[in-house]
């Protein structure tokens, strides 16, 4: 009878997100495991994209999500869990980039994710440096502005939403995002 019912139960991978963070929060692994699994792909490419490096986005993936975790118990729901998760995962790459020195931008078409239609060995040439250029430029942003304008850009988020990951107001935020938009303009000049 017992297993019986064990079978009955849903797994927490069928689950709503809100039944996985509650489960997750009287700690149970499986649902906050079926949480990360669901959110996975676009916090790696969140942290790729503010770390310019695969591997050192792994890491900060990795720590953000044992980090996320031990606060579970902290997340209150005023936000989606995946905004919470974003800003989890925002932090733990600002804290890296913090304690790192610059390095330099390599495996950029990798790191951004893009893909370019390639006509000729010229054309793909000037595409690679232009990508180069490009991740070379946003790489070289403030912190800041470069997750402010990653989050907008390439992860598609509204700025109420971003003032709720970084922690900044909405008005700071669109502040940043200008900023860098300005700033990536000012250097992409000569690719134009």
């Amino acid at each position: 009878m017992r297993r019986e019912a064990v079978d009955a139960a849903p797994r927490a991978a069928e689950l709503d997100e809100t039944t996985l963070v509650v489960r997750a929060q009287e700690g149970d692994v499986r649902a906050f495991e079926a949480l990360a699994r669901r959110h996975q792909a676009a916090l790696y490419r969140l942290a790729v994209r503010v770390m310019g490096d695969p591997g050192e986005a792994e890491d900060a993936l990795q720590e953000a999500l044992l980090d996320a975790w031990r606060r579970i118990g902290g997340f209150r729901g005023d936000s989606a869990f995946s905004t919470w998760m974003y800003r989890v995962v925002t932090n733990r790459c600002l804290g890296m980039l913090r304690r790192r020195r610059p390095l330099p931008v390599e495996r950029v078409e990798e790191a951004v994710d893009e893909a370019v239609a390639r006509d000729s060995p010229e054309r793909s040439a000037e595409v690679d440096a232009g990508m180069a250029a490009l991740g070379r430029a946003v790489q070289g942003l403030r912190d800041e502005l470069r997750v402010c304008w990653v989050l907008r850009e390439l992860e598609g988020l509204g700025y109420v939403e971003i003032a709720q990951i970084t922690g900044a107001s909405e008005d700071a935020v669109r502040g940043r995002i200008h900023r860098a938009r300005l700033q990536l303009a000012e250097v992409m000049r000569p690719w134009r």
